[in-house]
């Protein structure tokens, strides 16, 4: 069963919230967190993408950078822009985009589980991000960033939890991206032992964002065991419901047709897939349907056999695209690696994938249906693995808002 436990978080002061919090490290590349944190001497950036502190040109994996994430956090301490809790809290954290709302509860979750399996994947990591990670925490002892979790939902969780949001938040402010961020501090300590009592009945956490950041902290426990530093041993996640969130498409352009004019594409694709041509853009109404942009024009693809697969993997549409189209027609068998092939996270709308496309960018560009959560749960609860980003969720959780300090 899953654990959860309080932990005393650190957390900006009230009126300074919206100026600390900022976007995941992940999310955003050097120079576009640069250019966020410019003139805003409390962004969280100058501690999760510290290498923004150094002259354009600075290798971001060099120990000085992350021994700046560690001075920069102390910075915010020392000037009263951060301070730590008395007691170890919960928090409740919700995000609401376009008039809908996702509650999640900001806990300490334990290293053990995801090494066990009571915390499960969808994805593979990569060495070198883990690795990033794992000297980000070593040098700050922060869990700097919350991983974003799932759960099947619970009657009793979501009572007791809005007892709280009944509440005034801690913090309510909107974020530039127009997402409204609120956070309330659960400091009663008998709300807090019914709360851990209830999640620890839940048999599995899921991970929906953040795989290196929990492989990096599993790490991290191993390597800080038996150092005095029981904290090490939990790390920081924000578990949602999984009746609340809604999983974006995460959809593909190539930059190559296999040799075949575009004509010639349509014409391989029509032994799978039956063509329609559109008027405008369209995103695919249903699973097993896929809307293509190439030279200048949508289309419907449909495809015109399926026999469900005891695999969950196999029946993805990520997964039959590959089969279907990304193999046999253009070569592209390790969608990872492939320099050929680049992702384009749903939030973007079509009109980036047509933009792609239509700057020589790429030769065409596959809209993709969304992955369920009923896959992702069934995919991690089967113990497999997702072909690389099926999934985009959004909102994204803001960095800053309460941070997990190891020492």
């Amino acid at each position: 069963m899953a654990r959860i436990k309080p932990f005393r978080g650190i957390r900006p002061r009230p009126d300074l919230a919206s100026k600390v919090a900022c976007r995941p490290y992940d999310v955003l590349d050097t120079e576009e967190a640069r250019g966020e944190a410019e003139g805003q001497p409390h962004s969280y950036l100058r501690v999760v993408k510290p290498e923004i502190g150094f002259p354009p040109g600075q290798d971001p994996y060099a120990p000085v950078v992350y021994a700046k994430a560690d001075a920069e956090f102390r910075r915010l301490l020392a000037e009263g822009v951060m301070r730590r809790d008395e007691k170890p809290c919960l928090y409740i954290y919700a995000q609401e985009l376009n008039g809908r709302r996702q509650t999640g509860l900001a806990a300490c979750v334990s290293a053990e589980d995801y090494t066990s399996g009571v915390i499960l994947k969808h994805e593979l990591t990569r060495p070198d991000k883990e690795d990033d990670r794992l000297r980000h925490i070593l040098a700050t002892k922060l869990h700097a960033e919350p991983v974003f979790f799932t759960y099947r939902a619970e009657a009793a969780a979501r009572r007791r939890i809005q007892e709280i949001t009944a509440g005034r938040p801690d913090n309510d402010f909107v974020a530039p991206d127009g997402v409204r961020h609120l956070l309330w501090v659960a400091n009663d300590a008998r709300w807090m032992e019914d709360v851990v009592a209830i999640f620890a009945k839940i048999p599995r956490f899921y991970i929906a964002d953040g795989h290196h950041r929990s492989a990096a902290s599993a790490r991290a426990a191993r390597e800080l065991a038996g150092q005095g530093l029981p904290e090490a041993a939990w790390f920081l996640a924000v578990i949602f419901p999984h009746d609340e969130l809604h999983i974006f498409d995460y959809n593909r352009v190539v930059s190559e047709l296999g040799g075949r004019s575009p004509a010639e594409f349509l014409a391989a694709l029509g032994k799978d897939f039956d063509i329609q041509p559109l008027a405008r853009a369209e995103k695919p109404g249903a699973p097993r349907r896929f809307s293509l942009y190439i030279a200048g024009s949508w289309h419907r693809l449909i495809l015109k056999s399926f026999a469900a697969a005891s695999d969950p993997v196999a029946n993805l549409d990520v997964s039959l695209l590959a089969r279907h189209v990304l193999e046999p027609l253009l070569g592209i068998t390790d969608q990872r690696r492939d320099k050929r092939m680049d992702f384009v996270g749903g939030i973007r709308g079509l009109e980036e994938l047509a933009r792609r496309v239509d700057s020589g960018k790429a030769r065409a560009a596959f809209a993709m249906h969304p992955v369920s959560l009923e896959e992702l749960m069934k995919v991690s609860d089967a113990g497999f693995i997702m072909p690389p980003k099926s999934t985009w969720f959004e909102p994204k959780l803001r960095s800053g808002l309460v941070v997990h300090a190891i020492e």
